[in-house]
């Protein structure tokens, strides 16, 4: 059972040293670790080369993108595993078993198509805000919001040839997008712990991102309701109810 983590980054010196450690502890062996750089102008580069050279499952990608849809789709094509996930450059794994523990329940689960689990957040200091349980799953539920955290989720590579990649056109929600084609064909598997660390900072997100992005998880919904007028009413009305409260709040339904 091979793994395929991919990592996308832009300019990210500050942190991806921590994500690209947290990696290489996994205790499971068969993997690879593919890291798609945007064109970065700092020192990012130098750290993963440098990194690559002492790790040689560990492949890097580098060039102009259209994009984060188009950097993940780059990372896809290029990956060799059975099972693929996404940790990017500010993600951390908070322990050292994680892929292996992954790995154990694909393993002995021949059928299953995908997985997640919770996230937690952290500062620029590693220290916990907040931890989030794995969600209560029910494709209903998945079409009121978002509740499937992208770095705790792990997908068969040949279940996403099957679904589709990301779609470029989006911005924000391109996970959100993925999780609703996966959820129509089988639900998750879950793992009750947290998979993955996100790191808030600054440079994270902004409230302004964070308003676009909740009116492009709407068109997205909407993909998914076509000819049911009524549902789509009254998911818009549950739109804005359950996101205007929550809109500037990091803690919020809004987690990443």
């Amino acid at each position: 059972m091979k793994l395929t983590v991919v990592s996308i980054c832009l300019n990210a010196e500050r942190f991806i040293a921590s994500m690209l450690s947290s990696v290489a502890r996994q205790t499971w062996l068969d993997r690879e670790h593919i890291i798609v750089d945007g064109g970065s102008t700092d020192t990012t580069l130098e750290i993963v080369h440098s990194h690559a050279a002492a790790h040689p499952g560990c492949i890097v990608l580098s060039g102009p993108d259209n994009g984060i849809s188009d950097a993940m789709n780059k990372g896809l094509a290029a990956a060799t595993g059975d099972v693929i996930t996404f940790l990017h450059a500010d993600d951390f794994y908070p322990q050292d078993d994680i892929l292996q523990q992954v790995a154990e329940c694909f393993c002995s689960k021949p059928g299953l198509e995908w997985l997640t689990g919770g996230l937690i957040h952290v500062d620029t200091a590693n220290r916990p805000i907040r931890t989030y349980t794995v969600r209560r799953w029910s494709y209903r539920r998945l079409l009121r919001g978002n509740i499937i955290f992208h770095p705790a989720t792990f997908i068969r590579r040949e279940v996403l040839k099957e679904v589709g990649s990301y779609d470029i056109d989006l911005r924000y929600t391109m996970d959100y997008d993925l999780w609703l084609r996966l959820g129509r064909r089988s639900p998750p598997f879950q793992l009750t712990k947290p998979l993955a660390a996100f790191r808030i900072h600054a440079a994270s997100c902004s409230v302004q991102a964070l308003d676009v992005a909740f009116k492009e998880e709407f068109r997205v919904r909407c993909r998914y309701l076509q000819g049911k007028p009524l549902q789509r009413g009254l998911h818009w009305v549950y739109f804005w109810l359950k996101y205007l409260p929550n809109r500037f709040s990091l803690g919020g339904t809004y987690a990443r």
